[in-house]
């Protein structure tokens, strides 16, 4: 127990290097590199290595949401959906784009901008294969091929 007061990580990860002050922190740890999920939601079958995630997503099919933002008052059902929040009321963007140092709040945001250095178009149109970077840029394509003005 002391070893995490001092920040000594004497357990090292064979595979990835990652060091950690407890050996059960290890443990946990191994399972994102073997993909084991031993914990599993019964409601939508998705899959958790770590028991406390487990708990948490649960509260996402009870409604609960005992996260709370201090400024507004909105609530959430996770802590880090809580913290994601927050950066709206401060400004920051902390997820930076590597390329062009655009700042996002969210990851799933800079990864959707990444795509525009990469020239990736991932969504095809199924009716004329036309490629887009965006999910929305297709569904707004799609329009154009029953008649309707995007």
């Amino acid at each position: 127990h002391q070893l995490t007061h001092t920040g000594e990580k004497t357990f090292k990860c064979q595979i990835c290097q990652k060091g950690f002050s407890q050996s059960y922190s290890l443990k946990l740890h191994l399972l994102t590199h073997t993909g084991e999920q031993p914990f599993k939601c019964p409601i939508c079958q998705k899959g958790f290595y770590q028991s406390s995630h487990f708990k948490q997503h649960q509260l996402t099919h009870t409604g609960q949401k005992p996260f709370k933002c201090l400024i507004c008052q909105k609530g959430f059902s996770q802590s880090y959906r809580l913290k994601l929040h927050q950066l709206t009321h401060t400004g920051e963007k902390p997820f930076k784009c590597p390329i062009c140092q655009k700042g996002f709040y969210k990851p799933s945001h800079l990864k959707k901008h990444q795509l525009t250095h990469t020239g990736e178009k991932p969504f095809k149109c199924p009716i004329c294969q036309k490629g887009f970077s965006h999910s929305s840029y297709l569904k707004k394509h799609q329009l154009t091929h029953n008649g309707e003005k995007p």
